[in-house]
């Protein structure tokens, strides 16, 4: 089983840039590699939502130009660059690992502040 592991949440000031990490401990390279991995998010009151897709490249509209997924393979990691922060932006953020035959894997999420 896959459990993913975010760190890197806090309080940013809005215009400011955060990067969000994942990882999952104990994993080896095979396994990670074979996974799509992604970023949802949920802000209060509403329902999760894609935030970024490694494999398709695909963005939530909101983010589009601020917000990019990549990959470290050699680190077994995944981030979430985060720049010119909006209030809007404000939520809970999640690490999702998925594959066709497994399923889906969520991590317990790490939360992001920003103060307008």
């Amino acid at each position: 089983q896959v459990q993913p592991v975010e760190s890197g949440g806090g309080s940013v000031q809005a215009g400011g840039s955060m990067r969000l990490s994942c990882t999952v401990p104990r994993i080896i390279l095979s396994t990670f590699t074979m996974y799509d991995w992604s970023w949802y998010r949920q802000a209060p009151e509403k329902e999760r939502e894609l935030v970024a897709d490694l494999s398709s490249g695909d963005y939530a509209d909101a983010v589009k130009g601020r917000f990019t997924i990549s990959k470290d393979n050699a680190r077994k990691r995944v981030y979430l660059q985060m720049n010119d922060l909006k209030a809007e932006d404000t939520a809970v953020y999640y690490c999702s690992a998925y594959t066709p035959s497994r399923g889906r894997y969520w991590g317990h999420g790490t939360l992001v502040t920003v103060s307008s």
